[in-house]
C-alpha cells in the first residue's frame, strides 16, 4: 500500500489508479479458478498440485517452477525494503549511520535469520507474526495518509483522479508492477495439510483477500496520486518517495513511523511468501522432481526446514548483492517486483486454465467453468504479452529471465521423462487422500 503505488507512479505516471483497478480485476478472475479447486483439494503445494490433477504433471513441473520463482523474487524485495526503510529509520533518528552499504546488508541479514526462525518454528507463530505486523502496518499508513491531508493539505487537482486519461502506453507495464501488490492471496493453497478446515477456511481466504486489499489499494493510491503529484519533483523521483514526502513536508516523527510499518510489513511479506515457497519446494522434493532431501520435515516442528533453509541463502543473497553493486532501492524493487509477478502470472495461467480439467476429470464440469477459465487464461495473458511486448522495446531483461525460467522448467519435466518415468507419474500424488487420512481425521473428529 505504501511503496508499490509510488513503483507505480514511476512506471506509468499517469495511470496510477488504473493500473490498480485493472490489477484487482485481474486478480478477481483468477480468486474464482482457484476457489473451487480448493473446496475439492486440500493441497500441500497450491498451484503445482491443481495444475497437475488438471493438466497433467508437466505442466504442473512448470506451474511449480514459476511459482517458487514469485514467491522468491517477491521475498527478495521484501528484503531489500527491509533493510533500505530500516536504514533509513537509523538515519532519520541518529543521523549519519555509517557506512549506508554496510548497515543495509546487516538489516538484510538480521530480518532473514528472524523469518528464518518464525519459519522453522511453526506456520502458527509464522502466521500470528504476520497477521499482527500487517494489522499494526495498515492503521500506521492509514492513520499518517489522514494526518498527512489533514497537516500539509496538498492540492486536489480532481480531473487527475479520472482513472482513463488516454495515455495506455506503459499502462501494461504498470498492471504488472500493480500485480505484485497482489500477488500471494493464493498463498493459503500451500497450507492445505496444516489449516483448520481447510475445504472452508482457504476458499473464503482466496475469494476475500483480493477484495479487501484490493478495496484498500484502492483507497491508498488515490490518496497517494493526490500527494505525489502535488509533491516537489525530487520527493516524486526520491528512493522511497512517500516516506520523503512525510520528512519534508510534515515531520520527522511521521516519516519514521511510516518508515517502521514499511519494514515491518516488507518483514511479514518475506515470511508469507517465502513459507509458500518453501511447502511447494517441499511437495516438490516429496515426488522427486526436486532433490529428495527438501522434502524433509523437522522432526520436532514438523516443519519443512530443509527447503526453508535451502531457498534463504539465495533470498537474502541476491539483494546483497544489489546492495553491494549500486542499485538503487528502487529499481531493485521494481525489477525484483516485476519479475517476481511474472512468475506468478505465469503459474496463475496454467492453474487458471487446469479448473475445467480439473472439474471434468472428477465428473463435475460445466459450461461455467469452461468460461471461466477461458476467460481468465485470456485476461492473463493479454496483460503479459502486452507488458513483455513493451518492456522488449524498452530493452527491460525481465522478461528474458522468465522465459528462461520456463525453458528450465520444461527441460526438467522432459528429463524426468526420459529418464525417470515414475517421478513424472508421482507428480501430485503425494496430495491424495487415502483412507488412512480419512480414518485419522474422522477419530480427530475434524470429519463430522
Amino acid at each position: 500500500m505504501s511503496v508499490v503505488p509510488a513503483l507505480v507512479f514511476g512506471t506509468t505516471g499517469t495511470n496510477l489508479v488504473l493500473s490498480f483497478i485493472v490489477a484487482m480485476a485481474v486478480m478477481l478472475l483468477v480468486s474464482s479458478c482457484l476457489r473451487p479447486m480448493a473446496q475439492r483439494m486440500a493441497a500441500v503445494s497450491g498451484l503445482y498440485s491443481y495444475t497437475a490433477k488438471g493438466l497433467g504433471p508437466r505442466a504442473a513441473i512448470t506451474a511449480g517452477w514459476s511459482a517458487i520463482f514469485g514467491y522468491g523474487l517477491i521475498s527478495m524485495a521484501g528484503l531489500l525494503a527491509v533493510g533500505t526503510y530500516g536504514a533509513n529509520i537509523m538515519e532519520r533518528l541518529w543521523g549519519s549511520a555509517g557506512d549506508g552499504t554496510l548497515v543495509i546488508t546487516l538489516i538484510i541479514l538480521a530480518a532473514a535469520a528472524l523469518a528464518g526462525f518464525f519459519m522453522i518454528r511453526g506456520i502458527h507463530i509464522s502466521a500470528k507474526v504476520t497477521l499482527l505486523v500487517e494489522c499494526v502496518s495498515i492503521l500506521l499508513l492509514a492513520s499518517l495518509l489522514t494526518a498527512y491531508f489533514v497537516l500539509a493539505r496538498p492540492h486536489v487537482d480532481l480531473a487527475s483522479l479520472n482513472p482513463v486519461n488516454g495515455n495506455f502506453h506503459s499502462l501494461s507495464l504498470g498492471v504488472v508492477v500493480a500485480v505484485s501488490a497482489f500477488v500471494g492471496f493464493e498463498s493459503s493453497t500451500t497450507l492445505g495439510g496444516e489449516a483448520q478446515r481447510p475445504f472452508i477456511n482457504i476458499p473464503r481466504t482466496i475469494r476475500w483477500t483480493p477484495i479487501v486489499t484490493g478495496a484498500l489499494y484502492l483507497l491508498a493510491v488515490t490518496g497517494q496520486d493526490i500527494a505525489l503529484k502535488d509533491a516537489p519533483g525530487f520527493i516524486a523521483s526520491s528512493q522511497t518517495p512517500l516516506s520523503d514526502m512525510f520528512y519534508f513536508k510534515t515531520s520527522a516523527l511521521m516519516a519514521v513511523m511510516l518508515d517502521v510499518g514499511i519494514a515491518g510489513s516488507f518483514f511479514a511479506c518475506v515470511v508469507a511468501s517465502t513459507n509458500a515457497l518453501a511447502r511447494t519446494l517441499f511437495c516438490m522434493g516429496r515426488e522427486g522432481v526436486a532433490p529428495a532431501i527438501i522434502g524433509h520435515t523437522h522432526q520436532t516442528f514438523r516443519t519443512p526446514w530443509a527447503a526453508i533453509l535451502t531457498a534463504m541463502p539465495v533470498i537474502t543473497g541476491v539483494p546483497i548483492v544489489m546492495v553491494l553493486y549500486g542499485v538503487s532501492p528502487e529499481k531493485g524493487l521494481t525489477d525484483l517486483f516485476t519479475l517476481g509477478a511474472y512468475g506468478y502470472l505465469g503459474a496463475y495461467v496454467l492453474a487458471s486454465a487446469s479448473l475445467p480439467f480439473f472439474l471434468r476429470r472428477i465428473g463435475e464440469g460445466t459450461w461455467a467453468s469452461w468460461a471461466s477459465g477461458g476467460i481468465t487464461v485470456g485476461a492473463v495473458t493479454f496483460v503479459v504479452w502486452n507488458a513483455v511486448t513493451l518492456s522488449a522495446y524498452e530493452g527491460n531483461v525481465q522478461p528474458a529471465i522468465y522465459g528462461a525460467l520456463v525453458t528450465l522448467s520444461v527441460l526438467n519435466a522432459e528429463l524426468l521423462r526420459w529418464r525417470f518415468p515414475a517421478r513424472l507419474n508421482a507428480v501430485g500424488i503425494y496430495d491424495e487422500p487415502r483412507e488412512s487420512d480419512i480414518h485419522s481425521s474422522a477419530k480427530s473428529g475434524r470429519i463430522p
